[in-house]
């Protein structure tokens, strides 16, 4: 009898791999399940490792002419999706139906086309990398994309690139008060600004809407919105404004404006949406140890005499001069 207890030791060893075995087979390997009835298969090819991953749910929306660079968003920013308009190219990939409103057509294209299949978050933006009014102290958008806090823009619903004030806030446009002060001044003698026909073009934009007393907002149509806060409107808002767009008489650099300054209404916020430096630059950007009074904080932006960059920038200053640029270009 006791020569046969090793045999019996190795045979109940022998059951115990199998059922573990068993066990982790029925674990992991995929099940199947039909009209009620569940069956073990192989894995499909599809659910393989070297299945890409999928990109994370956040789209770019670019402003762009023939003549522009954009070849830095696919360079810098693979893990996005970008949709990159080219305004004087019929024939591009993603085109408008007329050049006219400046961006404005673009975003509104956007809107239109792809309401019912929205990313989480849409970032909207001018072509160049560097541009005079990018917020930080290099003009350079990467940066500002790179450290966006995407949770914030949940949170907020639409929220403007820009931080610092100058330009657009604390009131830029009071359309009442504008409109009459133009209706009384000699035409021959006044080049019509923005201000002067803005109250006309949001009665037509927004007819249902009160005209607001004042308007503030950072410039310069740069912005962020959720796909909720885009789907609070009906896509026939944003035909219709495309459609405005289209028809008026106004010049491009007047109906663009007023898109400009029209944007962060559309989307819900107040006529005077100005948020403080502070909040905005540590809630959108993480940047919360910066000296700040309510329109700029310390060291961040300064407004350039010129809306041009300088031949050479980021490396060469306005005046020639070497800059400590060490970011890749």
């Amino acid at each position: 009898m006791t020569v046969l207890a090793p045999r019996r030791s190795t045979k109940l060893q022998r059951s115990v791999v199998v059922i573990l075995l068993c066990v982790v087979a029925f674990l992991f390997w995929p099940l199947r399940c039909n009209d009620g009835s569940c069956y073990l298969s192989e894995p499909s090819p599809s659910t393989s490792a070297a299945t890409p991953l999928e990109r994370p749910n956040r789209e770019l929306v670019v402003a762009k002419q023939e003549r522009e660079d954009t070849t830095w968003i696919d360079k810098y920013l693979p893990d996005w999706h970008s949709n990159i308009y080219v305004v004087d190219d019929p024939k591009a990939k993603l085109t408008v139906p007329t050049n006219k409103g400046r961006e404005a057509m673009i975003y509104l294209t956007y809107l239109i086309d792809r309401y019912d299949t929205l990313p989480a978050t849409t970032v909207f933006l001018h072509a160049s990398r560097f541009q005079w009014h990018n917020d930080n102290p290099d003009y350079d958008g990467l940066l500002s994309l790179r450290n966006l806090s995407f949770s914030y823009i949940q949170q907020e619903g639409y929220v403007n690139l820009r931080c610092v004030w100058v330009l657009g806030c604390p009131v830029e446009i009071r359309p009442a008060t504008d409109a009459f002060e133009a209706s009384v001044k000699d035409p021959a003698n006044h080049e019509v600004a923005t201000k002067d026909i803005f109250k006309a073009a949001f009665e037509e934009l927004l007819p249902g809407m009160p005209v607001p007393d004042e308007v503030g907002v950072p410039c310069c149509s740069q912005f962020a919105v959720t796909r909720e806060t885009i789907r609070r409107r009906p896509r026939e808002d944003y035909v219709r404004f495309r459609d405005w767009l289209i028809k008026t008489d106004l010049d491009d650099s007047l109906s663009g404006r007023v898109l400009e300054y029209s944007w962060h209404i559309i989307f819900g916020k107040k006529a005077v949406h100005c948020p403080s430096a502070s909040h905005c630059y540590c809630n959108l950007y993480g940047m919360c140890d910066l000296t700040c009074t309510d329109s700029e904080c310390q060291g961040r932006y300064v407004l350039p005499a010129y809306s041009t960059l300088p031949a050479g920038w980021p490396r060469l200053g306005w005046h020639g001069e070497e800059r400590e640029f060490e970011s890749p270009l």
